[in-house]
């Protein structure tokens, strides 16, 4: 099968079929150090594919080589084969004006990434770009050609669906939501300064009819029928998988850290728009407590105080009194209701559809050596008289027939600041059994592709036989995704995942080249990471 350049026919990549034995690859040196070849073995020849990453662009040029570097399957024992290997797409591969981003380059990597064995690709579809200019009217065109392009790579497809904004790349939440939050502000989560975070809806306005008279929750599941209608010759045979956004960046949480750059605080209390503040005092009325609904805590610290800065998370602070369980198990409890309420949305939609439904918890690791784990509290997660803080909602996952995917499976808690009190694998171990003990399907992420040893803790992490997990995502495609040093560690992970080690080789003998430039030019841009 002739593979060409989506959007320029006669720009041949390689001439091979897809189902190759044996892969290979090189990676260059000298002038050439930013070049990553993905070879090939067909007969007696060999294909080769070459990214040249740039700050500014991508190059895929192809080669055939009679003496080539390769991998070859060995005897090794623990094989993770079992393990459905995906890799994110950026974040902006569809703009918010509906347009694909860097097509050629995506489509190249998509080759490279079936040739080097990946099972698919994971597609981030924000609300935002789809329904932005009004309620119900939803354009799916930029999604579709992505989708088109996957399936004709031959690779399968995992979409988040994303009801929230991002930073970076700068997508908001639709235009008429917007403007509704303008006169409506109560419907966006607040802190006790009265600054609001826009980038996702409260848990408070799940079930009031505050967009157009419909509730978010009937908006929410409007676009997921939209898409199941959309995207029907897809279901289930390219798309195998639908996650759907619970919080700011998709995962399950208040909005406790609104400043990313810094994660030292405990992070802050996020119940003070009006349907909050609303749902307290009736809460605390009907607890006998009056005075207790009036707000939140108010001996918590700031978000960039240490947690012992003020006495709310000190050993015997306010968090372990009775007004401290009161407010918690409230606050959690409007966490674990909207994530029933989003669950069994997406459940209902998509039953039928040939489809797994997950959605995404945060591992919120630091201070979690402190007894009182104070970056969980301020993000919704408590249990009171010592009970596992996720049990009640790997309840509600399992309740809605839905697999969880948990981040951070790259982080080990030797590279975490002594200062930090973190212990990424104690709160990753701990939510893992709180799944096996519900009956839930654990799917895992990596949370940055730049951590020291991140590759090995991934792959100790999926040998683990406690909870098996049978489908990673590694975030996310991107210049850097793709850079010598970066991909170099990635062939090497999925080596290690599929039972193959490198050979010896002699020097390659290279024959004539063909160039293809991708994104090349003065206004090209390189692919977004995240």
């Amino acid at each position: 099968m002739e593979v060409s350049v989506i959007g320029n026919p006669q720009a041949k990549i390689c001439r091979a079929e897809l189902s190759f034995r044996e892969l290979g690859f090189r990676f260059g040196s000298g002038e050439s150090r930013n070049k990553v070849s993905f070879l090939a073995h067909q007969g007696s020849k060999w294909k080769e594919i070459r990214i040249r990453c740039s700050p500014r662009s991508v190059k895929c040029e192809a080669v055939v080589s009679d003496q080539a570097p390769f991998l070859k399957p060995t005897s090794n024992s623990g094989s993770l084969e079992s393990v459905k290997l995906f890799v994110g797409l950026p974040l902006d591969t569809v703009s918010d004006c509906n347009n694909v981003n860097h097509m050629k380059a995506i489509t190249a990597g998509l080759k490279a990434l079936k040739l080097l064995g990946v099972e698919g690709v994971e597609l981030p579809v924000f609300w935002g770009v789809v329904e932005r200019e009004a309620a119900g009217k939803y354009d799916w065109s930029g999604y579709l050609a992505v989708a088109e392009i996957v399936k004709k790579v031959g690779l399968k497809l995992q979409v988040s669906l994303s009801f929230h904004g991002s930073k970076d790349p700068e997508i908001g939440l639709p235009d008429w939501v917007a403007k509704i939050g303008e006169a409506e502000p109560g419907m966006y989560f607040t802190d006790r300064y009265g600054k609001q975070y826009k980038d996702c809806l409260s848990f408070g306005v799940d079930d009031v009819p505050v967009l157009d008279g419909k509730t978010p929750l009937e908006v929410y599941g409007g676009f997921c029928e939209s898409f199941k209608s959309a995207f029907s010759d897809y279901m289930g045979n390219t798309i195998t998988g639908i996650t759907l956004g619970m919080g700011p960046d998709g995962e399950l949480r208040y909005p406790s850290h609104q400043h990313e750059a810094n994660l030292s605080g405990a992070g802050e209390f996020q119940c003070y728009d009006k349907h909050m503040l609303s749902a307290l005092k009736h809460y605390a009325e009907s607890s006998g407590n009056p005075l207790w609904g009036l707000g939140g805590p108010h001996d918590a610290p700031a978000y960039d105080q240490q947690p012992h800065s003020t006495s709310f998370f000190s050993d015997g602070g306010s968090w372990e009194s009775q007004y401290g369980d009161f407010f918690l198990t409230w606050y959690s409890s409007l966490l674990t209701s909207h994530a029933d309420r989003v669950l069994s949305v997406a459940s209902s939609a998509f039953s039928g559809s040939g489809v797994s439904v997950s959605g995404k918890l945060p591992l919120l690791h630091q201070w979690s050596k402190l007894r009182s784990q104070p970056s969980e509290l301020t993000a919704g997660f408590y249990s009171s008289n010592g009970h596992d803080r996720y049990e009640a909602i790997a309840e509600v996952f399992a309740k809605n027939s839905c697999r969880m995917i948990v981040p951070g499976m790259d982080l080990s808690d030797e590279h975490q600041s002594p200062a930090s009190l973190s212990s990424p694998e104690f709160l990753l171990g701990s939510i893992k059994a709180s799944c096996k003990r519900q009956g839930v399907v654990v799917s895992g992420q990596n949370l940055s592709a730049s951590v020291p040893g991140g590759f090995e803790r991934i792959v100790e992490n999926l040998k683990d036989e406690s909870v098996g997990i049978d489908l990673f995502t590694y975030q996310r495609m991107g210049a850097l995704f793709f850079s010598p040093e970066h991909f170099h560690a990635f062939t090497v992970f999925v080596r290690n995942m599929n039972q193959v080690e490198l050979s010896s080789y002699d020097q390659a003998v290279e024959a004539e080249a063909q160039t293809v430039s991708i994104g090349s030019g003065a206004g090209a841009h390189s692919l977004q990471t995240a």
